[in-house]
This record gives structure tokens, sequence and C-alpha cells, in this order.
């Protein structure tokens, strides 16, 4: 428990880092679901040779400034609202926070390095003047790429309802659960 003097500086903060988290999870639900939705969809619809050197070049530039800290900053934000709301006594948001955290992780982050990461860096090494059966590849690379990204989407969903349910616990006057 903090002393009551810093008390009023600690919700601010805890209330600040799950507005954070709110956002970033947030954003990176919706990145990933536009990719489920429309993006694998659309590249669905054109040539495999055309969707092959659009995903290409959106796999070269997408790890950049701006899809950084929803990515990454999903779960530093979240983890250390937990924490703060758990130090403030304010038990069911600090385990609804932590709750959301690790839902993204291992529903979102950890397929993101250990299945679509490497289907992308794959399809990377992929040219196309020397390729054959383009169809085929963009196919193998596609379905389950897309399977993949829509798992992501609903545990980063699921991280995104949870994150709410905290922000709901934290505003709550009872704390005894």
């Amino acid at each position: 428990m903090t002393h009551p003097k810093n008390r009023s500086s600690w919700i601010s903060i805890a209330f600040l880092l799950s507005a954070t988290t709110l956002v970033l999870t947030g954003a990176i639900t919706g990145f990933f679901y536009a990719y489920s939705v429309s993006v694998m969809r659309g590249l669905d619809a054109i040539a495999p040779q055309s969707a092959i050197v659009a995903m290409q070049g959106i796999n070269a530039t997408v790890r950049n400034a701006m899809f950084a800290p929803a990515f990454f900053g999903t779960p530093v934000a979240g983890i250390t609202a937990g924490a703060v709301f758990l130090m403030l006594g304010r038990k069911r948001a600090g385990l609804a926070m932590l709750a959301a955290a690790a839902i993204y992780i291992v529903g979102a982050f950890v397929p993101t390095f250990a299945v679509n990461v490497p289907m992308n860096n794959e399809l990377a090494g992929v040219n196309l003047s020397t390729a054959s059966q383009p169809e085929k590849i963009w196919t193998d690379y596609s379905d389950p790429w897309t399977w993949w990204n829509s798992l992501r989407t609903a545990f980063s969903a699921l991280s995104l309802i949870l994150v709410g349910f905290a922000i709901f616990f934290a505003g709550r006057d009872d704390q005894t659960a």
C-alpha cells in the first residue's frame, strides 16, 4: 500500500497507464484485424506475383516507429498498470490488467515470432524471376498466415476486453475481491 500523501499521484499514474494500455491494445487489435478482413483478402484477389511483391514490401516496412509502440508497448504498459493497481490495493483491476498482458503475450506476441515472422522471412526470400508456381507459393503463405493472424486478432481482442474490465474494476469503490 502506498503512503496516503502519494496515493493520488499513484492513482493518476495508474489511470494514465490504463489509458495508454487501452489505446495500444486497441491499436494492435485493429492492426491485426485489418489484415485478416481486408489486406489479405485484397492480396488474395490479385495476381499471386503481385500479392507476393506487395506483401514483401509490407513486411519490409512494417517494423517502424508507428507500429513498434503498439506491438511492443502493449504488454509493457499492461504489466506496469497491473503492478501499480496491485500496489494500490486494487486487486481485481491489477489482475485483469496482468491477465490482459499475459493473453496478449501468449496469443499475439509469441505467434508473431514463432509463426508469422518466419513465414514473412521465407516469403522475403522468394525471387519471382526464378520462382516456379507463384500461385502455390502465395496460397501456401496466405492461408496459414491469415489463420495465425486471425488467432492473433482474437487474442488481442480478448486482451482489449480485459483492459476494459480492469479500468471498470479500478473505478469501483469495493476492491475486496
